[in-house]
């Protein structure tokens, strides 16, 4: 069974950083994608980043330039470096992963989430 630990999270002013960290237990995959999706009140969910084991990533447009997603090896996870954020950056972010690379990105395994508030 897949379980994700997340870590990370929390209330910081414009302009601010932030970092995400997601590990999984119970992996088997040999190759998998990991990222975070973020949810803000009234808006659909979108994915924010996401990364392989071969270290093949995506990002949402938004975030490209100021967000940086990297590999946690040992414990089968991911960090998110978030820089520069804005008050648009702030929702409910999840970890998820799927078996295999991340196109397309539709993972059944999802983390309990954490909050991201950015004030202004």
């Amino acid at each position: 069974q897949v379980e994700l630990l997340e870590s990370g999270g929390g209330s910081v002013q414009v302009g601010g950083s932030l970092r995400l960290s997601c590990s999984a237990s119970g992996i088997t995959y040999g190759v998998f994608c990991m990222g975070w999706f973020r949810q803000a009140p009234g808006k659909e969910r979108e994915i924010v980043a996401a990364m392989s084991s071969d270290g093949s990533f995506t990002y949402a447009p938004s975030v490209k330039g100021r967000f940086t997603i990297s590999l946690d090896s040992p414990r089968n996870g991911r960090y998110l470096q978030m820089n520069s954020l804005k008050p648009e950056d702030t929702g409910t972010y999840t970890c998820a992963v799927q078996n295999g690379y991340c196109q397309p990105f539709n993972p059944p395994h999802l983390g309990q989430g954490t909050q991201v508030t950015v004030a202004s």
